[in-house]
């Protein structure tokens, strides 16, 4: 089986600058991501972009369909979740342990992986994403059932 390969795009606001930098590197070497998009904020203006900014428009390629995932960092990893979970048809959670990244996909297809810099040390986030970079939603397990609940939901508040 070959492993998957994804469309990424990487974003924080000035608290998850220093992990962004880091995690952007590690995509840029990864083999299964066939290109990434950097979208800030820059070292140089660290404080040009909130992280709702940066966050919903990390959802909004996810939903058009520019990329496939996303990965987001902030203080916390909570700001930028509920700015990217705004825009309709993302799923995008916090996961600080292997478990739980590996269920955001395998349960809940979530497309946006957010982490939180001051909460998990630089080798647990690198891992994680390494780890989530590795899981596919399979549509076909009960799962596929509950997520599309959550997409009817959003067909009728947005028709």
């Amino acid at each position: 089986m070959t492993d998957p390969t994804w469309r990424i795009a990487i974003g924080s606001d000035s608290a998850g600058l220093d992990y962004k930098e880091v995690l952007l590197a590690d995509l840029q070497g990864d083999h299964r991501v066939v290109s990434v998009v950097d979208l800030g904020v820059p070292r140089d203006d660290p404080n040009g972009k909130s992280y709702g900014e940066v966050g919903i428009r990390l959802g909004e390629m996810v939903a058009s369909g520019e990329i496939d995932r996303g990965i987001l960092v902030c203080g916390t990893g909570i700001g930028v979740a509920i700015s990217a979970n705004k825009v309709p048809g993302v799923r995008a959670t916090v996961a600080h342990d292997s478990f739980s990244v590996e269920r955001s996909i395998l349960s809940n297809d979530c497309q946006v992986l957010t982490l939180g810099q001051r909460v998990i040390g630089v080798e647990l986030a690198r891992r994680l994403v390494r780890e989530w970079l590795g899981y596919v939603f399979d549509p076909s397990t009960p799962s596929e059932e509950k997520v599309q609940v959550i997409r009817d939901y959003e067909q009728r508040q947005n028709a």
